[in-house]
C-alpha cells in the first residue's frame, strides 16, 4: 500500500480538530447552527495555514449524507465525506485556478453550477489559488457569483488576496488565516511523534516550530523527512544538517567577534561561515535573524514568547547581549537589510559583507558631535569599546575605560551643533532653565565671549529677561562643559546684532535661473553623490565673500 505523507494523515477533519484557527472555525460553525451559510467564501493567507482543509470541512458539513441538513459534526463515514476527504467527490468540485486560468474555463463552470448535485444537498466549487484567474474569466464568474443557484457554494482560496478583483471580494465574506504560533505548531508536533511512537530530544520541537515560519504544513513535511532521513531519537543537530542550516555556534561566534569589536575574529567567523556552505546572502540573513533576537531580548527579556529558543541559545543570547544595545541592534538590521538587495546584483558579494560586517563592529568609534562635545570635559570614567585582535572571550565583550585627557578646542560651530544637548544638562540641575534657553540661539564667539539671540517676540524678550537673571549659572555650566571660562551677551535679533558683522545675503534667484541651476551635470552630479537636497540658491558675484552666502542643505 502507497505511503500517505504525515501532512495528509493528520489533516484536520473536523472544525474541532482545526489547529490554530479557532476564530475562523467558531464563525463557520456559528453560521451552520443559525442557517445562515453565505453562497460564497473567500478564504486568505500564507501557505500551510488550513485554507483548502478548512474548505474541505465546510464541505463535508453542508453535505454529510448522515445528517439531515448541513451539521457542524460531519459523520467522515458517509460516502460524500469519504470522497470529499479524498477530492473526488462528484458534487464537490475542486479547481486550480492557475491551470483553468482562461474565460472557458469559468464558461463551462457555469453551465455545469445550472445542474443539480447528483446526490448531496449542495453543488459546492473549492477553487484553490484563485487570483490566477485571469481578468476575464474573474469577469465571466461575476453573474453567477452574484446570484447563483440556490444549490450552488463557492469557496475561494488564495495567498494573495490582493490580486483578487474587488468586485469578486465584495461578494464574498472573507476569512483572512493567520500565521500559526510557535507554541500551537509545537504542541502538534508533540502529539504527532507521541502518536508515531518515534522518541526525540526537547529541542528538536523548538527547532521544527521556528523553520515552520507559521505553516503548519511546512512544519509536518520536515518532521516526515527528517523520520525518513534521521535515526531516533531525533534531534535539532540531524534536523540542522538535512535543512542545511549552519551550526548555530558559527553565528554566536560572528556575533561574538562583532560584540567585542574583534576585526578579526569578524573574519574567520565569516570564513567558516561561507566554508560550511553559506553564501553571502544566506549570512546576511542570519545575521538579521539574530540580531533580531537580540533586540527581543534586550527590549521583551527572555521569557518572552516572541522568542523562539531553547535554554541554551537563551543563555548565550544573554551574554552577547551584553555587547550591544537597542538603537545599534535597530541600525544594523537596517544596514543588513539594505545590503541584502544590492549582494543579488554584485560580482563582490563577500567583500561587500566582510567591509559592512567590520563597520558594524567597530561602529562604536564613529561619534556625533554632540557625544564629542557632552564627553570632552571629562579626563576619565568615558567608557568606549576598545578594538582588539583574536580575543572573543565573554571578557571582552565589555567595555574598556578610555581616557580622554584632551579637550575639543571651543568654536561656535561645536557650540551650535551640541546646544541642543547641554540644554538637557542644564535644565537636569535648574529646570527653569530648559524653557529659557529653548528660546536662544548661540551666534557668535569671540575673546570667550558667547554672543546669544533671542526672538523679538513677547516669548522671545521674557526668555531674554530669565536669562539675564540666571547669567551667572548658565556661564558656569558653559564654562564647565567647554573646558574654558566663557560669558554670555545677550542679544535681541540677528539682524540687528550682526548687521554690522556681515553683509546682506544676496538676492535669490529667480524661478528659470534656479532651474538651469539645479540641470547643470556637476550640480546633479555632486547632489547625488550626497545624496542632499537644495533648499535655497543665491547669486555671488565673482569676488564676493563667501560669509555672504547663507546656505542650507538637508538630506
Amino acid at each position: 500500500m502507497a505511503y500517505t505523507v504525515i501532512a495528509r494523515r493528520y489533516r484536520s477533519q473536523t472544525f474541532d480538530d482545526v489547529v490554530g484557527q479557532d476564530a475562523v472555525a467558531k464563525t463557520l460553525k456559528n453560521a451552520i447552527e443559525m442557517g445562515r451559510v453565505a453562497h460564497a467564501y473567500l478564504f486568505c493567507g500564507t501557505r500551510g495555514v488550513g485554507k483548502t482543509t478548512m474548505a474541505r470541512i465546510l464541505a463535508k458539513s453542508l453535505n454529510c449524507l448522515k445528517a439531515d441538513g448541513p451539521t457542524i459534526t460531519p459523520c467522515l463515514e458517509c460516502d460524500s465525506c469519504i470522497s470529499v476527504n479524498a477530492g473526488e467527490d462528484i458534487d464537490v468540485i475542486e479547481i486550480d485556478g492557475a491551470s483553468n486560468t482562461g474565460v472557458d474555463n469559468i464558461r463551462q463552470l457555469r453551465e455545469n453550477a445550472l445542474y443539480r448535485p447528483a446526490r448531496a444537498r449542495f453543488k459546492i466549487y473549492i477553487i484553490d489559488e484563485v487570483h490566477m484567474l485571469s481578468p476575464g474569466a474573474f469577469n465571466a464568474l461575476l453573474k453567477i457569483l452574484e446570484e447563483p443557484p440556490e444549490h450552488v457554494k463557492f469557496i475561494f482560496a488564495t495567498t494573495e488576496p490582493n490580486k483578487v478583483l474587488a468586485t469578486i471580494q465584495s461578494r464574498c465574506q472573507r476569512f483572512d488565516f493567520q500565521h500559526i504560533s510557535p507554541e500551537v505548531i509545537g504542541l502538534q508536533l508533540e502529539k504527532i511523534l507521541k502518536d508515531e511512537k518515534i522518541k526525540y530530544e526537547n529541542d528538536l520541537i523548538i527547532y521544527l516550530s521556528r523553520l515552520a515560519n507559521g505553516s503548519m504544513r511546512d512544519a509536518l513535511s520536515l518532521l516526515d523527512q527528517l523520520i525518513s532521513a534521521g535515526q531516533q531519537p531525533l534531534s535539532a543537530s540531524q534536523l540542522n544538517e538535512l535543512v542545511g542550516v549552519p551550526d548555530k555556534q558559527k553565528v554566536l561566534d560572528l556575533l561574538l567577534s562583532m560584540a567585542a569589536g574583534d576585526a578579526a575574529g569578524v573574519l574567520n567567523a565569516i570564513e567558516a561561515l561561507i566554508k560550511s556552505g553559506q553564501s553571502s546572502g544566506q549570512i546576511c540573513d542570519l545575521l538579521i535573524e539574530n540580531m533580531r533576537d537580540l533586540m527581543v531580548f534586550l527590549c521583551a527579556g527572555s521569557d518572552s514568547k516572541v522568542l523562539v529558543l531553547t535554554a541554551e541559545e537563551k543563555k548565550q543570547v544573554a551574554e552577547i547581549a551584553q555587547g550591544f544595545d537597542v538603537p545599534a541592534l535597530i541600525y544594523n538590521i537596517t544596514a543588513l537589510e539594505k545590503l541584502r538587495w544590492t549582494l543579488r546584483s554584485s560580482e563582490t558579494s563577500r567583500a561587500l559583507l566582510e567591509a559592512l560586517v567590520l563597520r558594524l563592529a567597530l561602529s562604536e568609534h564613529f561619534m556625533s558631535l554632540a557625544q564629542l562635545g557632552q564627553q570632552a570635559p571629562a579626563s576619565t570614567g568615558v567608557k568606549k569599546k576598545s578594538i582588539v585582535a583574536g580575543n572573543t572571550s565573554a571578557s571582552a565583550i565589555s567595555a574598556q575605560p578610555v581616557s580622554m585627557a584632551h579637550q575639543v578646542q571651543a568654536t561656535i560651530e561645536s557650540i551650535q551643533a551640541s546646544w541642543p544637548t547641554w540644554i538637557q544638562s542644564m535644565a537636569q540641575k535648574d529646570a527653569s532653565l530648559g524653557p529659557v534657553l529653548e528660546q536662544a540661539k548661540p551666534l557668535s564667539l569671540r575673546n570667550s565671549v558667547l554672543d546669544i539671540q533671542f526672538g523679538k517676540d513677547g516669548q522671545g524678550q521674557f526668555a531674554k529677561s530669565m536669562c539675564q537673571r540666571k547669567t551667572p549659572v548658565i556661564e558656569e555650566n558653559l564654562s564647565q562643559m567647554l573646558g574654558v571660562k566663557v560669558t554670555i551677551r545677550l542679544s535681541e535679533d540677528r539682524a540687528t546684532s550682526v548687521s554690522a558683522e556681515k553683509p546682506p545675503a544676496p538676492p535669490k534667484m529667480n524661478h528659470l535661473d534656479r532651474n538651469e541651476v539645479l540641470n547643470d551635470p556637476t550640480v546633479q552630479m555632486v547632489l547625488k553623490g550626497l545624496d542632499a537636497t537644495p533648499v535655497d540658491i543665491r547669486k555671488m558675484a565673482i569676488g564676493e565673500p563667501e560669509e555672504a552666502i547663507e546656505e542650507e542643505v538637508v538630506d
